[in-house]
Order: C-alpha cells, then structure tokens, then sequence
C-alpha cells in the first residue's frame, strides 16, 4: 500500500532540488537529476507554481525557485495540494468529494478509520518541509504510540493494522 502518489513524491524530490540549489533549477536539470521524465517533471513544477510553492522566470537563465521557505509549508498542505485531497480511504474523503459508499450508515469501519484519518492528518500538519528535506531531522521526532480506537474486535484488527503501518 503507497499512501504517496507519484505526483506527490516527485513534488518532494523536486522542492528537494530547488532547496539545494537556491539559485533555481529547470525542468531538464530536475529530471536529469534523479532520472525522471522532463514532461513530468515540467507539469509537477507548473502544479508547484499554480499553488504557490514555486516562482518561475522565463528567459535564457529562466527557470524555477522556491517561493516559500520550506520552513512555512506542512507535509499534509502539500500533499492535499498535489492530490487534490489526500484521503486514506472513500468515506474520509471531504464532503463534496466522496464516492458514494454503499455501506454508509452501517459500516463498522468508518468512525475508526475517520479517526485514523484525522490524527493522520494531525501529524502531517506537524511536520515541515524543511524536516523532510533536511537529513535526520526527523530522527529523534517519533511521538508515543497512538492509542487504539475500537469499538469491536473487528474494528480493533483493522485499526491496529492501520496504527502499525504508522510506527
């Protein structure tokens, strides 16, 4: 299970660049880089500038920088950025977004699995790019456990399940 899209993750490797490289960095040199596709990595970088995390400049010596410090952008407004919504399953999805669930209403699932979802959430708003970015700043961060939130045994299995995957 991936819980980053491809889009989102190549969004880190590319702000990753543009953090070394303060001066800025094109579509070609990000690709070339870590070996990914140029068009690909051109449309994240356009994502990137449409939402405000990157500045362009045309010309010769154009290219794309930073326009916030890293220091000010949380891993969760990034993802949600990049994905449209970062969800971890349909019925944590916002409101006007959700697919239709034919179990809505007597799932025994969904409240514990909207609780993972938000504390989820809860620690990726905690955390910065400029931790990701900067090598073993994170090392030392592990908060305690989370504690488990079921109601029935078979909720207990998937949120545990659920809670492992985040250790």
């Amino acid at each position: 299970m991936v819980l980053l899209s491809r889009k989102a993750d190549y969004a880190l490797l590319i702000l990753s660049y543009l953090t070394e490289h303060p001066s800025g960095g094109n579509a070609r040199e990000v690709a070339e880089q870590f070996g990914l596709s140029r068009p690909f990595v051109a449309n994240i970088l356009k994502d990137l500038c449409h939402a405000g995390y990157v500045t362009s400049h045309r010309g010769v010596k154009g290219g794309y920088a930073l326009h916030r410090p890293t220091t000010e952008i949380t891993l969760a407004e990034l993802l949600e950025a990049m994905d449209d919504g970062f969800q971890l399953t349909v019925c944590t999805a916002p409101e006007a977004e959700a697919e239709p669930c034919g179990l809505e209403g007597h799932c025994p699932v969904q409240a514990p699995m909207g609780e993972i979802y938000r504390r989820i959430m809860d620690v990726l708003r905690g955390v910065t790019l400029a931790e990701v970015l900067t090598p073993g700043s994170l090392k030392h961060a592990r908060s305690a456990p989370l504690p488990m939130i079921a109601e029935s045994p078979a909720t207990c299995c998937v949120a545990a399940d659920a809670v492992a995957a985040l250790a």
